[in-house]
């Protein structure tokens, strides 16, 4: 079997010449889980604290801490704006999860969401420049619900510790509380990453599909698969960028979502699934089939597949019409199927897929835009901002059916990005501080450069160790012999 590149390229190429392509779909799945369990095994996890000042002696001891740092201490009790330059709060973020709605595998319990927690913190800082920490707390209350007031809680009382705060996995309904509360009431911006996050990046490759189709996004009808927080808050941006709710239509578990699903009504916690109940659907057109004759776009955030989205629906849509896939860690339908139904672009949330529609691409750099200006809140037009940021670094570099968006490979992306979103805070009047846009850039290349040559440093200096050959090897071999079986 030939050696699989250190650098896990050209996966296709790796596997049996007999496997056809869903069968290299499910050992690419298969193989990537294995390897993040031998990795995480042996690098154990993949965050680590370390130091940005020198120690040139025993008494700057004294410097970093007592006495010296007491100076510090009462500064910052005297004006508490001075934290963000005393400090590293005004780089720093708190990862916040209650671990209820880990992927696509459900409640974790709290330290299960510890691996994609870090993994956001390993993002944040190879991308974007961030520093940042995973706190998976507890959300039950003495009945053993998940109640969103302890996280709304935790968070607020964490605040003063970070310049942001990027709300993860956290189960539907209690995160739309969690983030409306948090957004209005805490005085630094709290960003929730499944539903702002995937609303942006999706909003951003939606922007430059309808480019290559020539079709406009105030003309289109638009069918959501899937209602819970990503799709719901898709739908919102998507609407405040120009969409016309009246051409789009939702779908739950129970069905359609109209102004006459009064059991959405009924429940208060579902306020903003209601709120697209009023304004989506206004024929309550009621099945899937029904939905997709004709429709442009179909956006599936939903239960991971292969086979949730059905190929005969994609059949009914118009012409060259626009799939987006979504779910992790499988989409609901793989890309050559798809195609095969007639989708003119796929989308997907994975990476060994062409047209990765996923956050990573967005939160990094605009926590960064946020983080650069202070900014006490990140609101929907800095969120629709960064979307065409992306849109517009991916068309100007060229974009085709295979290429709508950038990927995390693109490292002038971050900066670009972080700057516009910057500009719009100061725009929206959230920023504490003003700057330009080429300093806001200038600062957010640094910062990332920084990052960047720092992992590389420690991995060429031999404090951060190269994954053992053989690790990867036996990964493989094992995810080839459990699509075999």
């Amino acid at each position: 079997m030939e050696k699989i590149n250190i650098k896990l390229d050209n996966l296709n190429k790796v596997f049996p010449d007999e496997f056809n392509q869903e069968q290299i779909a499910k050992a690419k799945t298969l193989f990537l889980k294995k390897l993040a369990e031998e990795s995480h095994k042996f690098y154990e996890g993949k965050i680590q604290t370390v130091p940005k000042a020198p120690v040139l002696g025993f008494n700057w001891f004294n410097v970093w801490y007592t006495p010296g740092v007491s100076k510090v201490s009462t500064n910052i009790r005297d004006n508490n704006e001075s934290s963000y330059e005393l400090s590293n709060r005004g780089n720093f973020v708190a990862v916040v999860s209650d671990s209820t709605r880990v992927l696509g595998d459900g409640d974790c319990t709290p330290p299960g969401g510890l691996g994609v927690m870090e993994g956001k913190a390993f993002l944040m800082k190879y991308l974007g420049g961030i520093d940042a920490v995973a706190l998976c707390v507890d959300s039950k209350n003495e009945k053993g619900e998940n109640d969103p007031e302890k996280i709304i809680q935790f968070v607020k009382m964490a605040q003063h510790s970070f310049g942001a705060v990027n709300l993860e996995d956290i189960s539907q309904p209690n995160c739309y509380r969690v983030l409306d509360v948090l957004r209005e009431e805490c005085d630094i911006p709290v960003w929730h990453d499944d539903a702002q996050g995937t609303a942006c990046v999706t909003l951003a490759g939606l922007i430059n599909a309808l480019k290559l189709v020539n079709k406009k996004i105030s003309d289109v009808k638009m069918v959501l698969y899937g209602s819970g927080a990503a799709n719901t808050t898709i739908a919102r941006l998507i609407i405040a960028d120009g969409s016309d709710p009246k051409k789009m239509i939702l779908f739950d578990t129970k069905g359609s979502l109209h102004n006459g699903r009064n059991d959405i009504k009924a429940d208060k916690r579902f306020y903003r699934k209601w709120e697209l109940c009023e304004k989506t659907n206004p024929n309550r057109v009621a099945t899937m089939e029904e939905a997709m004759k004709g429709a442009d776009v179909l956006i599936s955030v939903s239960t991971p597949g292969p086979n949730t989205i059905k190929p005969e629906w994609i059949k009914l849509m118009g012409n060259k019409p626009i799939v987006f896939a979504c779910a992790n860690p499988v989409p609901e339908i793989y890309p050559y199927a798809a195609k095969e139904a007639g989708a003119y672009v796929v989308a997907t949330g994975r990476g060994d897929f062409p047209n990765q529609v996923n956050n990573s691409i967005g939160f990094p750099g605009i926590l960064k835009g946020a983080l650069l200006v202070r900014a006490k809140k990140i609101t929907d037009n800095m969120a629709i901002a960064a979307a065409h940021s992306l849109a517009g670094f991916a068309e100007k570099r060229g974009i085709n059916t295979e290429n709508i968006v950038p990927n995390m490979q693109e490292a002038g992306v971050f900066p670009e990005e972080a700057a516009d979103v910057a500009m719009q805070a100061i725009k929206d009047g959230v920023a504490r501080i003003n700057m330009s846009r080429e300093e806001a850039y200038d600062k957010a290349k640094k910062d990332i450069s920084y990052a960047r040559d720092m992992t590389t440093s420690l991995v060429e200096s031999g404090f951060i160790k190269q994954p053992p050959q053989k690790m990867l090897e036996d990964s493989l071999n094992w995810a080839i012999s459990q699509v075999k079986k």
